[in-house]
């Protein structure tokens, strides 16, 4: 077998960390390092990849297309590998549970609240696997799933988390105030993985408006690059409002008209045999009141 082709693991470590924190100082604290380490140890890795992870900009920075991709695989291979030393480590008490989730999900609403999940059950090693495709829950390669579609899963038991609406956001940089403001600025759109006759895209928008449709200038294979590409200010996204509720919130975006289309939602689904597994129950409880939470800060 021939050797690995790998670039160091210092600086893979600090890049996924700063994909993880979308901070050069968070991943720097985490580390135990300066960020300014952090950041020659990301730019090392990016001359030997011979592309650009980040898009750095003066108060943050936002991952690329490749660093998206880069961040995904490595936050995956880092948790499972958690887990091995974990299974391995004598004395070793923690349960170790495995929550999957879409990539849009797990990067914008997930993510940040993971520490308090650590906080309050300390007794659970909690680690993400993420997917657009489901995960065979029957099969234990997860415990728990959380999935945006319509409720009702064969064999398994699920639970509404989050309902899901759908409007236009951008950057107030842009100055759009009203609909005709979109002749002069792109649209941006993304994939979606599974589609219907009510999936909130540009197409139904415009349907429901009665305008007539523009055409998309920007289009993206998921979710996350194209709220990415609307903090950038390079135009108009279509987004889930549950997936940038914190950067409208702090004026990083704005939603300058409606409508606002109603998605399906997001969902808990674990096996039913798992129905009195008490980590499950921790897991589905905890999610379920941060999505309480978040809800409430939404209307307020």
């Amino acid at each position: 077998m021939s050797a690995r082709r790998l670039p160091p693991l210092t600086a893979l470590r600090a890049f996924e960390a700063a994909a993880r924190h979308l901070s050069f100082k968070h991943a720097a604290n985490e580390l135990s390092l300066t960020p300014t380490a952090i950041s020659h140890q990301v730019r090392q890795l990016e001359d030997h990849l011979g592309v650009r992870l980040f898009a750095r900009g003066a108060r943050r920075v936002d991952l690329t297309p490749a660093g998206q991709e880069l961040s995904t695989a490595l936050r995956n291979s880092f948790d499972a590998m958690a887990r091995a030393v974990e299974a391995v480590r004598p004395g070793t008490k923690r349960r170790a549970l495995v929550l999957s989730t879409t990539m849009a999900f797990a990067s914008r609403w997930l993510l940040q609240r993971l520490p308090r999940f650590a906080q309050a059950h300390p007794d659970i090693a909690l680690h993400l696997h993420t997917s657009d495709e489901p995960v065979d829950l029957q099969s234990g390669a997860a415990q728990l799933a959380i999935r945006y579609g319509p409720p009702g899963y064969p064999g398994l038991n699920c639970v509404p988390l989050l309902a899901s609406r759908f409007a236009p956001v951008c950057a107030p940089v842009l100055g759009v105030r009203d609909r005709d403001d979109l002749h002069r600025v792109p649209l941006i759109g993304f994939d979606w993985f599974r589609r219907d006759a009510n999936t909130p895209d540009w197409p139904l928008w415009f349907e429901r408006t009665g305008l007539a449709p523009l055409p998309r200038q920007l289009r993206f294979s998921d979710e996350v690059h194209a709220i990415q590409a609307a903090l950038a200010g390079q135009g108009v996204a279509l987004v889930n409002l549950a997936l940038v509720a914190e950067e409208l919130r702090l004026g990083m975006l704005c939603q300058p008209f409606g409508p606002v289309l109603a998605g399906h939602g997001f969902h808990i689904a674990w096996a039913q045999a798992r129905d009195d597994d008490p980590g499950v129950a921790a897991v589905r409880a905890w999610l379920l009141e941060e999505a309480h939470e978040a809800s409430a800060a939404a209307v307020d």
